[in-house]
């Protein structure tokens, strides 16, 4: 990949390079970065609320979970760029026709997996509490909410920690979905490169044939390394804080 003679990039890999970490990785840390605190936000809740003994809600939210873990999130990513905004065309929904930019519809589609997958985990480190803590705590004096806020919550995120990191890393490989409806993300910004380098091009003044090379075995294997130096170190410290925290 590199000039042999002085040790530099060559002519066609410095605007590939720029366009996939300017572009693509900004986009790409953009749709896991939003899509992860929406997920956390949403996630927390809902699983908080799934905790409580009265079945409409709980059967509302275990709907809500179930429909977004089961569907592929391509499917959910089509739903909301495709259909959402047909349906809100219908139904005089300006609001929603939003959803119909690219970059918006792949952060909703993965924060809706991303919380499903947070809910569940939330009720399971809630209920994870002894029961004595919830007595203890209501004895003094907290109600319900207080009760979660203050002694419950604070014990069951810490046992959180670990999947949310899991999380990221399974936002941060899925954003790759993104290029589906065309955002500009690593891998999409890699695939224009390339694309675009495969197309000859004639010098004006020789008349020659320039490129043609698409140079896709480079550009894939920089994608594929770009990847792992992004979610290795964070499987590694999923792995460290589940041994320590949980």
């Amino acid at each position: 990949m590199y000039d042999q003679t002085i040790g530099r990039l060559p002519q066609w890999a410095q605007p590939v390079a720029e366009y996939i970490l300017y572009t693509g990785l900004e986009n790409t840390l953009k749709i896991a970065a939003i899509s992860v605190a929406l997920s956390v936000v949403v996630g927390v809740v809902l699983g908080t609320l799934l905790t409580i003994k009265f079945k409409p809600v709980q059967a509302a939210i275990r709907l809500y979970i179930e429909v977004w873990r089961g569907l592929p999130i391509i499917v959910t990513i089509f739903l909301i760029y495709f259909a959402l905004p047909s349906l809100a065309d219908e139904l005089h929904l300006g609001v929603f026709r939003e959803v119909a930019d690219p970059l918006r519809a792949a952060i909703v589609g993965l924060a809706l997996w991303g919380s499903a997958q947070i809910a569940e985990a939330t009720r399971g480190a809630v209920q994870s509490i002894p029961k004595e803590q919830h007595e203890a705590s209501a004895a003094l004096g907290f109600g319900w909410l207080g009760r979660h806020v203050n002694v419950i919550l604070p014990q069951a995120l810490r046992r959180l920690i670990p999947p949310l990191v899991g999380l990221s890393v399974g936002v941060i490989q899925n954003s790759t979905l993104a290029s589906i409806i065309g955002v500009p993300e690593v891998l999409e910004t890699a695939t224009r490169s390339q694309n675009r380098l495969a197309v000859p091009t004639v010098d004006p003044a020789t008349l020659a044939i320039e490129g043609g090379d698409s140079h896709a075995l480079e550009i894939y294997v920089a994608v594929f390394v770009l990847f792992f130096l992004i979610s290795f170190p964070l499987t590694r410290l999923a792995a460290f804080l589940e041994r320590r925290l949980v």
